[in-house]
């Protein structure tokens, strides 16, 4: 990979070449990723690709244009910037447009990540296969009800990024991130179950494989047997995974843009409980164990700790420059990008509910029965996080007398999004990072329905 330099440099040449009354933000990127799938033993798909591009901004007389190129070729690059003001001259006019200003961006110190580690870079592709091949054999030999393997895979990717506007912004960022995980397959008679394990970090060595066996057999042999249990109110305690996607459901109502549409459960609550008092809940972009860990937003505004939720209390919503313009306050540093083909929206890159003392088992202590869910179905079809319903399929493992007991299946816990924040009574202390932009941690509430046989 190329020093990010170049790429800051290439950007500043066309924020540079701004007009009068014209603002221009350029954001380039260069990548280069690998993902390699083993099915029954062998390679099923094996791809290194790298990729360029770069997006450009133009804002005049309150209109925006945008236009993007997978190339960084400069004639490319020069008629990608004829696009964007031509576009710009087009458009609808928007008195909210605007770049973001130097001292907005310095606002906040910047803080200093190590999310790149070189060594990534002086791992060969043979050496990744190998692991691949190796990790798939030791899952299918781990335990003799093991029968197969679903799917094994490795992937990692090396990104650098750079933004310069015509504001005097100049930012970079450089970033890599290795993983690898299995879904085993347990037997028991007629009855199989499946279990996910992964390990995440930002270099090739940080990998456990050892951690991904453990945690795909355990995860799937410890449902054998599992039956569909009567329907009843009872206390949940949300395995990390799901806790991960439970918050992801609700991150929208964070969301300065559904907010100002009328679509956020938070509407109009900013000082009010809306959740229980244990409820500490943060979007931290700056804790480099995070995977969403950045330097800066998609506007190249320095990035911040931002407290959402405070024993209970809504803080805040998350916006960018646009948002925040729109409702008359300050960017929080929470612009986002899917990438140089778009233009900066608003979202988590870290969310996480801040961690208590205690295991899972310590969590329940004192309960006398309790639903671990290990996994849910049907998330985004069962959930609406603007009218705040929530009924997904799920599974796992009853817990009594200090410990698991009987696998589940086939049932559905449901509740609402503003009923489960008030019903949270614990938080345990197994954070886990995983790829995207939430953390997971075992969450007690205490009481859902349970609908079973």
């Amino acid at each position: 990979m190329s020093d990010e330099q170049s790429l800051l440099t290439l950007c500043q040449s066309i924020a540079g070449s701004a007009a009068d009354g014209e603002g221009i933000e350029a954001y380039a990127t260069r990548s280069r990723e690998t993902d390699i799938d083993v099915f029954a033993g062998e390679i099923e798909s094996l791809s290194v690709a790298g990729s360029s591009g770069i997006g450009i901004r133009v804002i005049a007389n309150q209109r925006q244009g945008f236009a993007w190129a997978g190339s960084l070729d400069a004639d490319v690059v020069a008629d990608t910037l004829q696009e964007a003001r031509d576009n710009a001259r087009y458009s609808e006019p928007d008195e909210h447009y605007g770049l973001v200003d130097l001292a907005t961006a310095q606002q906040f110190d910047r803080p200093d990540l190590m999310l790149w580690d070189s060594r990534l870079e002086a791992v060969d592709l043979e050496t990744k296969i190998e692991y691949a091949l190796e990790l798939d054999k030791r899952v299918r030999g781990a335990d003799a009800r093991i029968r197969n393997v679903e799917s094994t895979n490795y992937g990692d990717g090396l990104v650098e990024s750079a933004l310069a506007s015509s504001m005097g912004i100049a930012a970079t960022n450089r970033r890599t991130i290795a993983s690898a995980s299995a879904v085993a397959i347990a037997g028991d008679a007629d009855d199989t179950q499946t279990g996910y394990g992964f390990s995440v970090g930002r270099a090739f060595e940080d990998l456990d494989a050892d951690v991904i066996l453990a945690m795909a057999v355990e995860r799937s042999t410890r449902l054998l047997g599992a039956q569909q249990p009567p329907g009843r109110r009872i206390a949940v305690i949300f395995d990390p995974m799901v806790t991960a996607s439970f918050l992801g459901v609700l991150s929208s109502a964070f969301n300065g843009e559904s907010m100002l549409k009328g679509r956020s459960l938070f509407l109009d609550r900013i000082g009010e409980s809306v959740a229980a008092n244990c409820v500490t809940l943060t979007d931290d972009p700056t804790d480099a164990q995070s995977l969403g860990a950045a330097p800066y937003d998609a506007e190249g505004v320095a990035c911040r700790s931002n407290p959402l939720i405070v024993n209970g209390v809504l803080q805040t919503f998350l916006h960018n420059s646009y948002t925040a313009r729109r409702a008359n306050t300050a960017t929080t540093g929470s612009a986002v990008r899917g990438g140089y083909r778009s233009t900066p929206g608003v979202g988590v890159r870290s969310l996480r509910l801040v961690s208590g003392a205690l295991d899972p088992i310590e969590l329940v202590a004192g309960y006398g029965e309790v639903l671990y869910v290990q996994a849910v179905h049907g998330l985004h079809s069962g959930t609406n996080a603007i009218s705040g319903d929530f009924s997904v399929g799920a599974e796992g493992i009853m817990m009594r007398d200090g410990g698991y007991q009987e696998p589940v299946r086939e049932i559905t816990i449901a509740s609402t999004l503003p009923k489960m924040l008030h019903a949270i009574v614990g938080i345990g202390n197994d954070v886990t990072y995983l790829p995207g932009g939430t953390v997971g941690v075992s969450v007690l509430m205490n009481e859902m329905t349970m609908s079973g046989a």
